[in-house]
């Protein structure tokens, strides 16, 4: 659900400057100087060190840079840190410090000169031009000022001393990688169901899975298309290109983790990095949302009402084209996330808009690590083909629904009594009075209990289905009594009135000629 953190402290060097990143506050420390050195004052095995200490207060910016000057003949940079983890007081967070690298291009909101960042995952990283630590782009280390970004993501009341450590070689470079990237398509069914995790990490960011392990799960969770999402970085849109075949789509993203929520990038042009530096306050989101559409990728918030630090969506839902109503196993948050998504249908029937501008529900399992379950959540999206561009028109429009497991199927209709039809996330255009049946078909679902759902809340809930998991609900409504309808699966509870965890669900049917 977030990226992890161990708990710790570090050190730091004297201030040189707090300055602007966008509208975010950051500050620079004095620089690491290599630039002076003269060659006879390098070791032997071409290696130069230098290592900073310092302490970050309570209250520090969202990001501290530490310059590093970068001379002329530098074959590999490598950075490791380390920070203190004192006790503090229960209720209290302890320090967790998160690290990156911009390169001589410079640390400007926008990301020209990213070259990394491994949130707390890593210790230590290097990159030189043929290869790089998994969170970071190879590539050739030119002489100039690099900045090692760190991010204090919380600070104990005792402070948060750091130590960093650089180290530089020197010699020829090695020949630059040519990244290779995966396909757009993949051997499709023609307009079929299509089943999708697009919320997943590797080892590329705080995951513990290679995209290799993660692409296997993918094909035995039967799994039709996955999407690359790592923490603050793109660096892995280059190495799932292996894993990728006819039998699977690999889509290529980001999950941009700021402090005032989470969104993933689904679908954007290889090789696309959004910049998270910014919060709610500063205004900045959009243009990072519109990035990702000129990339051709959607805005996706991820576990809006998470509990954990800095997860929580705080940016609002106007850059939305979905949102990721369930992720991972089933939880309270979930049902929260689940209630406010009805709340914004409601909002958008009751606005007179005529469905376009409703947004749709995704559920993806943001699986990290053993035992995650990569596909628990799975969207199961309506496309015309197995290819990048229909599947992201199919969740773009609502043509979906989520499901628990491959082995959960459902088929969601609505229908008048001329011949008029709708599925799901779309339009049922009838007059107000007009008698609709509404029509779900279950498989693989054995107790479940369906519910269907409309702007006024629950209308109908079915007995439960037998132990062979299948069945068929029918209920009759009208567009002046239910300007839309979804449809819920729900698992068996000891909870009384309480509803039970979801099995799957639906994206609407909007009922009515408005």
């Amino acid at each position: 659900m977030c990226e992890e953190h161990p708990s710790g402290t570090g050190h730091g060097v004297g201030r040189r400057a707090v300055f602007l990143t966008g509208a975010a506050t950051a500050l620079t420390l004095g620089s690491v100087d290599f630039a002076s050195a003269a060659d006879g004052d390098r070791a032997r095995d071409g290696r130069e060190t230098r290592t900073v200490r310092g302490t970050l207060p309570p209250g520090a910016p969202d990001f501290v840079h530490l310059p590093v000057e970068v001379p002329d003949g530098v074959r590999e940079i490598k950075v490791s840190y380390a920070y203190d983890r004192p006790a503090v007081p229960a209720g209290t967070a302890g320090n967790a410090l998160d690290i990156g690298i911009f390169d001589e291009r410079g640390t400007e909101l926008g990301g020209r000169g990213f070259r990394g960042w491994s949130g707390g995952a890593r210790t230590e990283f290097f990159l030189r031009a043929d290869d790089a630590t998994p969170g970071y782009l190879p590539g050739p280390v030119r002489a100039g000022t690099w900045h090692i970004a760190l991010g204090p993501y919380t600070v104990a009341p005792q402070g948060l001393p750091y130590e960093i450590t650089v180290t530089l070689t020197y010699g020829t470079p090695g020949a630059a990688v040519r990244p290779v990237y995966p396909p757009e398509r993949a051997k499709g069914r023609g307009r079929a169901w299509y089943r999708g995790d697009c919320h997943l990490h590797s080892w590329h960011s705080d995951g513990r899975r290679t995209p290799a392990e993660i692409a296997a799960l993918a094909r035995a969770a039967g799994l039709d298309f996955i999407n690359s999402s790592e923490h603050n970085t793109h660096s892995a849109h280059a190495h799932w290109a292996g894993t990728a075949g006819d039998d699977l789509l690999v889509l290529l993203g980001e999950e941009i983790t700021t402090r005032n929520g989470h969104v993933v990038a689904i679908g954007t042009d290889p090789g696309t990095f959004v910049d998270w530096r910014y919060r709610a306050r500063d205004n900045r989101f959009g243009r990072f949302a519109r990035q990702i559409r000129r990339a051709g990728g959607l805005v996706v918030p991820a576990h809006p009402h998470a509990t954990c630090i800095g997860c929580n969506w705080k940016f609002g839902f106007g850059e939305a084209d979905a949102v990721e109503v369930w992720n991972g196993p089933w939880t309270p948050d979930d049902e929260v996330a689940l209630a406010d998504w009805d709340g914004m249908l409601v909002a958008s029937v009751r606005e007179g808009r005529d469905g376009r501008d409703w947004i749709p529900a995704m559920g993806s399992s943001d699986a990290h690590r053993d035992p995650d379950a990569v596909g628990l959540p799975q969207t199961v999206v309506l496309a015309d083909d197995l290819t990048r561009e229909a599947v992201l028109d199919g969740i773009r429009a609502g043509r979906s629904y989520v499901a628990e497991s491959a082995g959960v199927s459902l088929a969601f209709t609505a229908s008048g009594g001329r011949g008029e039809h709708a599925g799901i996330g779309e339009r049922l255009r009838v007059d107000d009075d007009t008698p609709v049946t509404v029509r779900l078909e279950v498989e693989g679902a054995p107790r479940c209990t369906v519910r269907f759902v409309t702007d006024q809340g629950v209308l109908h809930t079915g007995a439960p289905l037998p132990v062979s998991g299948s069945g068929v609900l029918e209920w009759r409504t009208t567009p002046s009594y239910a300007a839309y309808v979804r449809a819920e699966l729900r698992h068996e509870t000891a909870a009384g009135l309480l509803p039970g965890a979801l099995a799957g669900f639906t994206n609407p049917i909007f009922l009515g000629r408005r």
